[in-house]
């Protein structure tokens, strides 16, 4: 009894133990043939111990058994399996991931790892990956961020049942085809999956957090053209006005004023700040009477402390 996960790093093989763990291969065969975990994110990656998929959020918070599907909420998660007793061992072992509550919805956890005890009786078992540990590989070795949340975007792409030997419930909704994707299912806002390859290669973490806060920014943008805060997600400052961003938390309107008065006369220099805490984006805007005044951006200054004494 086995699936295939086609991920974007390579096709992944799990053998399923449904003589053991007969409610969790359930669970996962009939998830993989509605189409469930069809472009789900790798949202987590901690290197050599666990990679963790299933939650169509992409946040791990979401997710949900495809029992919730048949029966409403009440049956959303469903209790975990502890008999007999599987151990995390081997790398590529297979498991529902614990709610919390002992119970499961719809994420699993692969582990990149060995002699994960630790795992043990939390989170339950249910198979192995039998071909493509070299593909895990290269989902452990993937770039992260603070959170364990991979810079470039990995998805399973499609699943595909090899062998079921579990009836469908009646009433599951088997699609006749596998769904397009939306957009909102593929903009994370994080590097894009399909995105050329060569971009990624060679560069550093650092490099690649900044080409994350790029495409973070356009995000950002994006949304708050459609919730009406920006007439447009491409629009630009007047060219009297300097944008400055990557600023020290603790710089204020007055430093910044101080600083870039020697240019010429400031009509306004605003800090742009959260509305509900009040504490600073780091970012601002300054405004000149002339554009001709109007400074280059300065160099290598990021999180730099801007303050009176200069």
């Amino acid at each position: 009894m086995a699936v295939l996960l086609e991920t974007t790093l390579g096709d992944i093989v799990i053998d399923l133990f449904t003589e053991e763990r007969p409610k969790c291969c359930l669970n996962f065969l009939k998830l993989c043939k509605i189409k469930y975990y069809n472009y789900c994110l790798v949202h987590h990656v901690q290197r050599d111990f666990i990679m963790q998929s299933g939650d169509p959020s992409g946040t791990g918070r979401g997710g949900e058994s495809v029992f919730s599907l048949l029966y409403g909420d009440q049956a959303r998660f469903f209790d975990t399996e502890k008999v007999p007793r599987i151990k995390h061992r081997k790398k590529g072992t297979v498991s529902m991931v614990n709610n919390g509550s002992d119970q499961h919805g719809s994420q699993f956890l692969i582990t990149t790892g060995e002699n994960l005890d630790y795992l043990n009786g939390v989170h339950t078992v249910f198979g192995e990956v039998s071909e493509g540990l070299d593909v895990l590989a290269k989902i452990n070795e993937t770039f992260v961020d603070k959170d364990f949340i991979p810079l470039q975007d990995v998805r399973i792409n499609h699943t595909v049942i090899l062998e079921d030997p579990f009836d469908d419930p009646p009433d599951l909704p088997v699609p006749d085809r596998s769904p397009e994707p939306t957009r909102e299912q593929l903009d994370s806002g994080r590097i894009g999956a399909d995105e050329a390859i060569n971009d990624a290669e060679g560069k550093e973490s650092e490099e690649l957090e900044e080409i994350l806060n790029e495409k973070e920014a356009k995000t950002r943008a994006i949304l708050l053209e459609m919730v009406g805060d920006l007439p447009d997600a491409e629009v630009r400052p007047p060219e009297n006005v300097l944008f400055v961003c990557k600023l020290n938390p603790v710089t204020t309107d007055e430093d910044l004023e101080i600083i870039f008065s020697r240019f010429g006369s400031i009509k306004s220099c605003e800090v742009i700040r959260d509305w509900k805490t009040g504490d600073s984006l780091c970012y601002a805007f300054i405004e000149f009477e002339k554009v001709d005044l109007t400074p280059p951006p300065p160099q290598n200054t990021q999180n730099v402390q801007i303050e009176r004494r200069i």
